[in-house]
């Protein structure tokens, strides 16, 4: 018991020992942990003040390298416009210079202006002081030839005036007269030259063209089989084509007539087909026919293609090439009005060339001159008129719309392209073989112009002339006025378009004048 209670007082004294120990102990710890907190944060606070003062060093050094180079910038940008002022004070001391000697120069200008208008003065009184002498010269010789001839001032100027007069009159006369005829033998030589020239280039051959449209049949009974039964056949066939089929005594032939030369050319083909296919009835020539207005269209397109790659025309528009191709089915006199054309604007393109003018302009406008005859069955008035409205509403230019209103000189010309296209026209409708005509038939129908225009009461004498393209009527001055003879002009105009079939135009011309006559006795 005694030796448990020691035990146990021993253990406690072991205890407080122990915890004063550990008290003390961790005392000391904490004094050393704090000890070497307080030199580290004595060596942390050292070490950033070290660290601030190097940084603040460097933020110095760096701002005092900045400053260096703010420094030698600007002074590099000083020192440049220091220089720039130096240059431009040298250039204002050139040009300063400069000014001083042009100065200078004026300054000796004006005295040398002033010697010559100081001489100039002189020289002018002199002159006025030798006009003054002479015209007191001349008034005493004048006066001494008045007093010599007896005739006054006035009377001795009018004399010599009109005797200077008729001198210069005559040869004023002589001298024209010389120039006009030289001048008109050497402008015809020149004229002559150029067109023999131009037609000896070009020498196109020439084939004779009829109107008349036949189709050749196997045997009669085919005629038959065309006009069908109660003639069904035939007037579908004339409704689809717009032609006559003239079906006749003729063997082996039926006759195609029409106005439109196309619409002929049409149905010359479609009927050609129809004999070779051998069904002919309402529904198959409607087909056919719908077939080869189709393939005639493609024909037309080809040979206005044709047409314009010949003569080396490009850039036309496509509804003028359809129109030239047109042209290949229309004649004039049985001259084809397509190669006609061509031959117009070879002609046309040479006689340029030979005057120096565009050829390929000219060339143009010969191709076109005859382009209103394509539509002139579809279009009221003349073929000129109606060519110029197609070709200026199709783009082309001036001197082409021109030369298409004016080749036949029926309005005043303003380009030079329009005489040139009306020289070759003629040249290619007058040379020998162009046109044909049977002596019978030009007779009668210069008969027909001159017998239609004396039918009209007040005319006196009619005349065709120009190969039937103009009649000159003379008209009675005492039955009729200035008005009835416009009214007869008209109406004569109108009685030829009704009663009269003929290419082109043909012009009225009224003369009414009267004569009045007396005698002096």
């Amino acid at each position: 018991m005694y030796e448990l209670s020691h035990v146990l007082i021993a253990g406690f004294v072991a205890a407080v020992v122990g915890a004063a120990a550990g008290f003390f102990g961790l005392q000391l710890i904490y004094r050393l942990r704090r000890r070497d907190a307080e030199v580290e944060a004595r060596e942390i606070i050292a070490n950033a003040t070290r660290e601030g003062t190097s940084v603040k060093k460097e933020a110095e050094l760096e701002a005092k390298e900045i400053l260096i180079q703010q420094k030698a910038s600007a002074e590099k940008e000083l020192g440049k416009l220091r220089q720039e002022l130096h240059e431009r004070d040298r250039q204002l001391d050139k040009r300063q210079d400069m000014m001083d000697q042009h100065v200078e120069q004026i300054r000796k200008q004006e005295k040398m202006v002033e010697n010559t208008q100081r001489r100039l003065v002189e020289k002018i009184e002199e002159a006025n002081r030798k006009n003054e002498e002479l015209g007191k010269i001349v008034e005493q010789e004048k006066q001494t030839l008045y007093q010599l001839s007896g005739m006054s001032r006035d009377q001795a100027t009018k004399l010599l005036l009109d005797k200077l007069d008729m001198e210069l009159a005559d040869q004023q006369g002589q001298r024209i007269q010389q120039f006009e005829r030289k001048m008109t033998e050497v402008c015809d030589a020149k004229a002559k030259d150029m067109l023999i020239t131009s037609v000896q280039r070009y020498a196109a051959a020439h084939t004779a063209e009829t109107t008349t449209s036949t189709v050749d049949i196997p045997n009669d009974e085919m005629k038959g089989r065309i006009i069908g039964r109660e003639g069904r056949n035939i007037r579908a066939f004339e409704k689809a084509t717009g032609v006559d089929v003239i079906i006749d005594d003729t063997p082996g032939v039926v006759i195609v007539s029409g106005f439109d030369p196309v619409r002929r050319e049409v149905a010359r083909m479609s009927l050609n087909k129809l004999i070779a296919d051998g069904r002919i009835h309402p529904t198959r020539i409607e087909e056919l026919v719908a077939e080869t207005t189709k393939e005639m269209e493609v024909h037309i397109q080809k040979h206005g293609d044709e047409a314009a790659n010949e003569v080396g025309i490009s850039r036309l528009n496509p509804k003028v090439i359809h129109l030239l191709g047109r042209l290949r089915f229309r004649t004039s006199y049985s001259q084809n009005v397509l190669r006609h054309s061509i031959e117009v604007a070879f002609l046309a393109g040479l006689i340029a060339e030979e005057i120096g003018l565009d050829g390929d302009l000219a060339r143009r406008c010969g191709l076109l001159h005859d382009i209103g005859k394509a539509a002139d069955h579809e279009t009221e008035g003349g073929h000129p008129k109606i060519g110029a409205d197609l070709l200026k509403r199709y783009g082309e230019g001036a001197e082409v719309v021109h030369a298409a209103l004016g080749h036949h000189d029926d309005i005043r010309i303003d380009h030079p392209y329009t005489v040139i296209v009306a020289a070759a026209d003629a040249v290619s409708a007058s040379r020998p073989g162009a046109r044909r005509e049977s002596l019978e038939r030009y007779i009668k129908r210069m008969e027909e112009l001159e017998s239609i225009a004396r039918s009209f009461q007040g005319v006196e004498q009619a005349f065709a002339i120009q190969a039937g393209r103009e009649i000159r009527v003379i008209a009675s001055a005492r039955d009729t006025t200035d008005a009835s003879a416009n009214k007869i002009c008209h109406d004569i105009a109108r009685a030829y378009e009704e009663q009269l079939t003929y290419p082109g135009e043909i012009k009225v011309t009224v003369i009414r004048e009267t004569r009045v006559t007396d005698l002096a006795k």
